[in-house]
């Protein structure tokens, strides 16, 4: 699902993805992160791009290779999903939000079972407008269903301050 929204001058692109489970076929997956692919794409580096998603994958706490994608503050270790996704995020320049912030094992993990907790949930942005994001994290108060938790961004976008008119009177001191 892709939303645009325009606000203070900027156009803001947000699509949401919801990635093939573990145990499917390889061939689904290759098409689910070619038609990711094709709306990246479409999508003018003039506006700005966040992408939300429950990626099925384990990015892990450890960078590894993955620097400029990565903030080092995951949780876990990675699998072959997480990896898809770094190399997602790597290949158009995007950074993972929720990695970049310190935060308390309950506000990194996004889904809680009766036999396992994972960060399964990202959000990602272009790396070039990496400071309007301010803060990233789970709610664990909250729930979207009975084992995913919500996860929020918070983003910083100023309005464009209209230059005043000025006449041609002199100024008196």
């Amino acid at each position: 699902m892709t939303i645009k929204l325009f606000i203070s001058g900027l156009t803001l692109n947000i699509i949401n993805a919801y990635a093939p489970q573990v145990g499917l076929d390889e061939e689904i997956k290759r098409h689910f992160w070619e038609d990711l692919d094709e709306v990246v794409v479409s999508i003018p580096h003039t506006e700005k791009l966040f992408i939300r998603g429950d990626f099925n994958g384990h990015i892990g706490s450890v960078s590894m290779g993955y620097d400029e994608v990565h903030g080092g503050f995951g949780f876990g270790c990675r699998n072959g999903g997480g990896a898809s996704l770094l190399d997602f995020a790597k290949a158009f320049g995007l950074m993972v939000a929720n990695l970049s912030f310190p935060k308390k094992e309950e506000n990194l993990i996004t889904f809680r079972s009766s036999r396992a907790v994972m960060q399964i949930d990202f959000l990602l942005l272009r790396k070039d407008d990496k400071s309007l994001c301010k803060d990233c994290k789970v709610i664990p108060s909250e729930n979207l269903t009975t084992q995913h938790k919500v996860l929020v961004m918070d983003l910083e976008i100023r309005r464009k301050k209209k230059k005043r008119v000025m006449d041609d009177r002199p100024r008196i001191k």
